[in-house]
């Protein structure tokens, strides 16, 4: 099981913090030492509609160009934009065995992924 995202986000901590009062045992994978692959972005844009992956309240997204930003309206324009800006991508990202199994955190959809 792996969890993506930047560790010091405040939700990211929330997260590693819930699994680890669970005794979840998780990977973490940090974008901003790691990066992102393209194969693993194209995986979870093929499971969840890029708009969800794609954080549009967040600070990255906001610095973005107003011209960058209307660019982005389909997989594609997003996988690029996930690519060069991880940042932009909603966090924490929670996966297991290449299936995206969450999208953010939620104290009660993690207890339901693992049946707490």
């Amino acid at each position: 099981m792996k969890l993506y995202g930047i560790a010091n986000c405040s939700t990211v901590k929330k997260a590693r913090d819930w699994l680890a009062q669970h005794d979840i045992p998780v990977e973490f994978h940090d974008f901003k030492k790691h990066g992102l692959d393209a194969e693993t972005a194209q995986t979870w844009l093929h499971q969840a509609d890029w708009a969800k992956l794609v954080n549009r309240s967040g600070l990255t997204w906001r610095g973005l160009p107003d011209a960058q930003k209307q660019l982005v309206c389909d997989q594609a324009s997003a996988l690029a934009v996930m690519l060069e800006k991880t940042s932009v991508i909603k966090r924490p990202l929670l996966e297991q065995n290449g299936k995206l199994l969450h999208i953010g955190f939620d104290a009660a959809a993690y207890s339901a992924i693992f049946n707490l």
